[in-house]
């Protein structure tokens, strides 16, 4: 998986985010650690290697996200 997902941050007019990124955050790591927690439960019809890849890039993305809004909280400019 090597596609970047661009995200925009959703700012009213004052700049002031409309999206909790702690909450969506959460949501994609807790999303990862729910389908590991199936796999090793031995749910049929899950890849371990494929949810593992997919729980991989799901921290990445939430990552991406934290810094994007640390950055913007911080007023610097991401590229």
């Amino acid at each position: 998986m090597n596609r970047e997902v661009t995200l925009p941050l959703i700012v009213d007019d004052r700049g002031t985010l409309q999206v909790a990124a702690a909450d969506v955050s959460k949501l994609l790591r807790t999303l990862g650690g729910r389908w590991v927690r199936l796999v090793e439960a031995g749910q049929d019809g899950l890849d371990e290697d494929t949810v593992a890849a997919l729980t991989i890039e799901l921290a990445k993305l939430a990552d991406r996200i934290d810094v994007a809004c640390i950055a913007h909280s911080s007023g610097a400019v991401s590229g």
